[in-house]
């Protein structure tokens, strides 16, 4: 609900991390309950994942940033000039 309902791109970027840490949260406790090692690999995966899209997700905001001083994201449409 976060990412459909904020605006903010802080705040949107923090929901999908909030996503990501409770699927790998839900994988580490399946893969305890089952005596699975496979979804514990995922875990690694997602880790992976979480940590890309906060780099590349924190640089993309602060070049918005940059370009029209505000991290709304109603207003991406100024980026395209």
């Amino acid at each position: 609900m976060g990412v459909l309902m904020r605006r903010n791109a802080i705040v949107i970027l923090m929901c999908v991390e909030l996503m990501l840490n409770a699927v790998n949260l839900l994988l580490v406790a399946f893969s305890t309950l089952y005596g699975d090692s496979d979804a514990q690999i995922f875990v690694f995966f997602i880790m992976v994942v979480a940590a890309a899209e906060v780099s590349i997700g924190l640089a993309i905001i602060v070049l918005m940033y940059r370009k029209v001083q505000s991290v709304d994201i109603n207003i991406l449409n100024r980026l395209k000039n």
